[in-house]
This record gives structure tokens, C-alpha cells and sequence, in this order.
């Protein structure tokens, strides 16, 4: 099984339904697996985007099948509306996003996204730009660090873990990811029922905060909100519940299922958003137990979509 298996992607298919002549954005192109899949399944157009200048072999390879066809541009998808905009699409039929690191990403050592490998404490996606994982560990004050930990990672330990992390920089700045992992390992024991590494929310909310991914996800989904046309299908996968609950919260709002409030403070009508989209399924779509035995990845992953609508129609 390659390493770099695109998650659901039947589900994706399924979902997305692509047609001929339609236009398709792959909002994190990665490895290239629902692009390719997408170009395929329909004799239709795929814009993808990726941050990442580690893609563009891949790239190449899906110009060279697909041509015109295949269109790559350079940036994060939460500039999707202006990037697709400036390759000459006003409207697309579809947009598809598969949120957090890829596969390809993790078994690059030299990336720094995974305490499996020794490697610099890195972990931003373009690694042009930004602050690293370093310079957060070894700059951040004790309690910015803990809330980082805490709302990133969900690690209930995180204050413990920032003081460990504090203290230990005084006489050594943090320099590699084994360095980093060891250290958070030190101050949370490991549950007997709890499968996972003691240091992966630590990493997971690292990476989140150098890549500032649940703002990007926030302004995906506004773009791709702006970019679909009446019917257009949004589908997004994600993998932790930060990100689940952001895609459910827009898609639930965007469709007119907020709250109404209670009988002593209702919500006035003004207030209601006029709905954009419509839920075909309410519930989140789940990978198959065969998939989660073939791809690891694949467990914890979460599928939601939503159609675009006319304002005002009723959904």
C-alpha cells in the first residue's frame, strides 16, 4: 500500500460527483491522489493548490498527462477565491479539501512534522516562510506555550508541559524533534489504554499553530463558499475533532441550522444567516473498516458535504 493512499477517496468521488466540462478545485493537492482521480472520473478541469514547493515533481508529472486540464497554482487554499479567481475561473462545480500534513510530508525527516524520524523542528509547509516549531519552543513565554498546547493539542498536561519545556531551554535551546518528543514524554505518562505517543498533541498542536491551519481552514471554507455555483459541492475531510467541529459549525450555519435560542432568548429572524448551502447528510461519513485496516491514516477521518445554493432557496 503506497504511503501516500488519498483518504476516502471513493467517498470523495462519491461526493463530489464529477462531471464533464465541469471545473474542480483540489484545495491540498499532496500527493495528487484525488486530482488524478478527479481528471479520470469526468473530462472535466482541476485547480489544485498547495503551499508546498516539495509537490512540484508530482505536478509536472499530471501536466505532462493531462495538460490544460491539470492546473497547479502556488499558495495556501485560504486564498483559494483569489487564486482561482487569478487563473481565470469565476465559478467551479466542486472544491475538495483534505485537511493537516500529508503522508508525504511525515516521512520527511528533514520537515520535522514527526517525532518517528530525528530531524529539525521545522514543520511548516512552505519552508520559505514563517516561524518553525523551534522558534516557538524556544521563544514563546510559559503561558502562551501552555495555551498553544492546550488549544491546539487538546493535552490536558500542557501547563505541566510548558514549564518542562521552559526550563529545560535555559540551558539548551530545542534544536530537533527526538529532542522535543523526549522531554514531553518526560512529564506525561503513557495510559495503558491510550494508544498514542505521549508527545503527539504536542507535535499535532506545533504544527497546527506554525501553520496557522484552523484559520486557513476557516478562510477555505469562506472562498470555497464565494467560488461554487448554485450546485457546486463542497467536500472536506478531516482528522481531528479542532477541524471537524469548524467544517460541521460552517456547514450547519451556512445551511440554516443554528440554534434558534431558547423561549427566553429566542433569536430574532434578522439574525438567522440566509442559508448558502444545503446538507444532504446531517451525520459526518466515516471510512469503511476495510479502508482503516488497509491506511492507518484513514481512521479517524471524517467526511463531511455540503451543496451550494441559491440565497434564499429553500434548503
Amino acid at each position: 500500500m503506497s504511503a501516500h493512499y488519498p483518504v476516502m477517496l471513493n467517498e470523495v468521488l462519491e461526493n463530489l460527483a464529477p462531471v464533464d466540462g465541469g471545473v474542480y478545485v483540489d484545495g491540498t493537492f499532496g500527493a495528487g491522489g484525488y486530482s488524478q482521480a478527479i481528471l479520470d472520473s469526468a473530462d472535466c478541469v482541476v485547480v489544485a493548490i498547495d503551499r508546498d514547493a516539495s509537490v512540484m515533481p508530482r505536478v509536472e508529472e499530471l501536466k505532462a498527462l493531462y495538460g490544460d486540464r491539470f492546473v497547479f497554482v502556488s499558495g495556501c487554499f485560504g486564498n483559494a477565491l483569489e487564486l482561482v479567481r487569478n487563473a481565470g475561473y469565476e465559478f467551479i462545480d466542486g472544491f475538495v479539501i483534505d485537511i493537516g500534513v500529508s503522508s508525504m510530508q511525515i516521512d520527511q525527516a528533514d520537515r520535522g512534522f514527526s517525532f518517528r524520524f530525528d530531524g529539525p523542528l521545522d514543520m511548516r509547509m512552505n519552508k520559505s516562510a514563517g516561524a518553525t516549531a523551534a522558534d516557538i519552543v524556544n521563544t514563546y513565554e510559559e503561558e502562551d506555550l501552555a495555551n498553544v498546547i492546550y488549544r491546539y493539542g487538546e493535552e490536558r498536561l500542557s501547563r505541566r508541559i510548558a514549564k518542562k519545556i521552559v526550563e529545560r531551554r535555559v540551558e539548551e535551546k530545542f534544536e530537533t524533534t527526538i529532542d522535543l518528543a523526549d522531554i514531553v514524554r518526560s512529564c506525561v505518562p503513557r495510559s495503558p489504554k491510550d494508544k498514542i505517543d505521549p508527545a503527539t498533541r504536542t507535535f499535532q498542536a506545533l504544527r497546527i499553530a506554525v501553520n496557522d491551519e484552523l484559520g486557513e481552514l476557516e478562510r477555505g471554507l469562506e472562498g470555497a463558499e464565494d467560488l461554487l455555483r448554485d450546485g457546486g459541492r463542497l467536500v472536506v475531510v478531516a482528522f481531528h475533532s479542532l477541524e471537524d467541529g469548524i467544517v460541521k459549525a460552517f456547514t450547519y450555519e451556512r445551511s440554516g441550522r443554528i440554534s434558534g435560542g431558547s423561549r427566553h432568548m429566542p433569536v430574532a429572524p434578522q439574525d438567522v444567516p440566509v442559508p448558502t448551502f444545503k446538507l444532504e447528510k446531517r451525520k459526518a461519513i466515516i471510512p469503511t473498516d476495510v479502508e482503516t485496516k488497509e491506511n492507518a491514516r484513514s481512521r479517524s477521518a471524517k467526511l463531511r458535504v455540503a451543496v451550494r445554493v441559491k440565497e434564499g432557496e429553500d434548503v
